[in-house]
């Protein structure tokens, strides 16, 4: 009766473990249709449910949770304060041009580095600027490491654990060969329509609005509280790759 009973234990055990990595794999992947595609595949309540069901898993079985589990995006303990990082590659701010004769300068100075007359045709591809917090991911293995601030460009805050609430950032990156160290530099914003229905929540509970996405952007992920971050509608853009390592 024993043996019976430790088999049943294992089984049961087996079978959590099991269960535990199917419902990551299920989330990564609507969590791909729904952010990277945009042809969601189940509803928003089942997508909660199944969170649900993995968070229970995980909070019985602590040792079953891993560095990339979705069950992190909904934040964890409060830090007492953000530890400083130091970028492998200096993160440059972008310069503001007002006035058309600063596009021309900069028409002029790219003219000159690329050695072309002015008369040659370049072309140039522009988008809208998302207004918000230069952050700087950092994948090992395609896990999700570290996630930190521009701060002054050389030294930037540790900002892993809210970084790792935003639902459009992957924990874990997709494809064969990834990079044993890749660093992916980007903009985390808050979508207009997001910054509105928040303010209009925060003013229904008394709360001061935000004076404008960007502020609120940048005031959500500098939270001590990684819970805080996790209940605002945050998204962020990637644009660029600092320093890049290849594998074995």
């Amino acid at each position: 009766m024993e043996q019976l009973s430790l088999l049943d234990s294992v089984v049961k055990t087996d079978q959590t473990a099991l269960r535990t990595e199917q419902l990551r794999t299920l989330i990564r992947h609507h969590n791909r249709c729904y952010y990277e595609l945009d042809t969601p595949e189940i509803s928003d309540a089942d997508y909660d449910a199944l969170l649900r069901e993995l968070q229970c898993l995980e909070t019985e079985r602590p040792e079953l949770q891993t560095a990339d589990s979705p069950t992190l995006r909904v934040g964890g303990r409060p830090l007492e304060r953000f530890s400083q990082v130091r970028h492998r590659l200096p993160m440059l701010s972008l310069e503001n041009a007002l006035q058309e004769e600063d596009i021309r300068a900069f028409d002029q100075r790219i003219r000159t580095l690329l050695g072309l007359p002015d008369g040659e045709t370049i072309c140039y591809q522009c988008e809208p600027k998302m207004d918000g917090l230069a952050i700087e991911l950092v994948y090992r293995n395609g896990l999700l490491e570290q996630a930190s601030t521009r701060g002054d460009g050389e030294t930037g805050e540790e900002v892993t654990a809210n970084v790792r609430t935003i639902r459009s950032v992957p924990l874990r990156l997709n494809g064969l060969n990834l990079p044993e160290l890749l660093e992916v530099r980007g903009e985390v914003y808050l979508p207009l329509v997001a910054f509105q229905r928040l303010n209009a929540e925060r003013e229904e509970n008394g709360e001061l609005p935000f004076a404008n996405p960007r502020n609120a952007a940048a005031g959500s992920i500098r939270q001590l509280d990684p819970k805080v971050a996790a209940r605002r509608p945050l998204a962020m853009v990637c644009y660029g790759v600092g320093s890049r390592v290849k594998g074995q």
